[in-house]
């Protein structure tokens, strides 16, 4: 079974996922991933490569989002882990693949989170995620209105399922976004 270079993922990413706002949200959970990654002393490759592919099917085929990519991957022969990590981003949504492993469960938490970070960055005077703090997250957090479409039951399960407090969660993914802001279109204009 193939596991993928961060480059042959970016290729295939980009032969289904042409829209610039998804292919922005596939590097802002990858550089999340990679984070979460060095946190628990992963694989940051895997767990890089895993974000960036989640979505794969999304854009072309989004009445079928996680099954047409489980369909696409095992086509390519593409290692089983990728798979199974992409169903479980989606369960209780379009799967029921329940996340189990530590990749899994952050990949189920953060996918949410990061839509969520990313409007309220867009929000700011700076639009930018490198000075954006916790509490103004929780505070978008608390708002239905705002972000409507970021469930926030799924980010609160995915803390629970990582055992994990949602401030820590939050803190932790802005700063992996940090890590590559400009590339995910977040410098703003810091």
């Amino acid at each position: 079974m193939k596991k993928l270079t961060r480059e042959e993922a970016w290729d295939f990413l980009t032969e289904y996922v042409q829209t610039p706002a998804l292919q922005q949200h596939a590097l802002t959970v990858e550089t999340a991933m990679r984070h979460f990654a060095r946190l628990n002393g992963e694989d940051e490759e895997l767990w890089g490569v895993t974000g960036l592919l989640h979505d794969l099917d999304y854009e072309k085929y989004p009445d079928e989002h996680c099954k047409k990519a489980t369909e696409i991957m095992e086509e390519k022969g593409i290692d089983p882990v990728y798979i199974r990590a992409m169903n479980s981003h989606g369960y209780g949504i379009c799967t029921d693949v329940r996340p189990e492993s530590a990749m899994e469960k952050t990949l189920f938490t953060i996918d949410e989170l990061t839509g969520l970070i990313h409007a309220v960055c867009l929000m700011r005077p700076s639009k930018s995620v490198l000075d954006l703090e916790v509490k103004s997250v929780k505070k978008k957090f608390k708002s239905k209105a705002f972000a409507a479409g970021v469930d926030r039951d799924v980010i609160r399960q995915g803390c629970e399922m990582l055992g994990m407090e949602l401030d820590d969660v939050i803190r932790e993914t802005i700063a992996g976004m940090k890590e590559n802001a400009e590339e995910i279109g977040l410098k703003g204009n810091l």
